[in-house]
């Protein structure tokens, strides 16, 4: 299942489709966007092997200039992306682009969301280490995965999602500090 509708939280147990379908959503981008991507990768729950999820997948995109995808705006809507320029106040450094029947008018579902992010910036790295550090660490990721289950029962309506994406909040902030830490261990013993 990949998919939503917009204002509900339930999370699914994880799915070999979702590997499937972000492999083929980065592949429709990079036809689309070329040589403008300088990384792309699947990340967010959907990307944490062993943990449930949201279904909807979460592509981090990684470019040098904001411009460069902003002028690709027509032709990302006309592909089904659609330019969210009002979800930025609760996102900094990143464009949001999103994808399903609710961006189209035709329903109620989302599932895709594309962060356009900087090369080699700050938010770049952390959606690369999270997503890393969780599927390295068995503990952790069994821990978001029990956090997320709770706030999902909590709140399984929430209209913008607010409430369980704030009670990710620290969560999330504290596995980044040990995310940073795990990779730069490793990136110290590769040397």
């Amino acid at each position: 299942m990949i998919g939503l509708r917009r204002g509900t939280v339930q999370l699914c147990e994880h799915e070999k489709e979702w590997e499937i379908e972000a492999r083929n959503t980065i592949s429709r981008l990079k036809k689309i966007l070329g040589n403008v991507i300088k990384d792309i990768q699947h990340v967010g729950s959907t990307s944490v092997l062993s943990i449930k999820a949201k279904p909807i997948i979460d592509i981090a995109l990684a470019v040098d200039d904001f411009y460069d995808i902003l002028a690709y705006e027509k032709e990302l809507k006309d592909n089904g992306f659609y330019y969210r320029p009002n979800a930025q106040a609760s996102i900094q450094n990143q464009l949001l682009f999103a994808c399903g029947s609710y961006y189209d008018g035709s329903g109620d579902l989302q599932t895709h969301f594309i962060h356009v992010v900087l090369t080699d910036s700050e938010e770049w790295k952390n959606y690369i280490n999270f997503r890393d550090y969780l599927n390295d660490t068995p503990s952790a990721a069994k821990a978001y995965e029990d956090l997320k289950v709770l706030l999902a029962q909590k709140a399984p309506v929430d209209c913008g999602r607010e409430k369980y994406l704030e009670g990710k909040h620290e969560f999330i902030a504290d596995t980044l500090k040990k995310a940073k830490e795990y990779k730069r261990a490793l990136n110290a013993g590769k040397k």
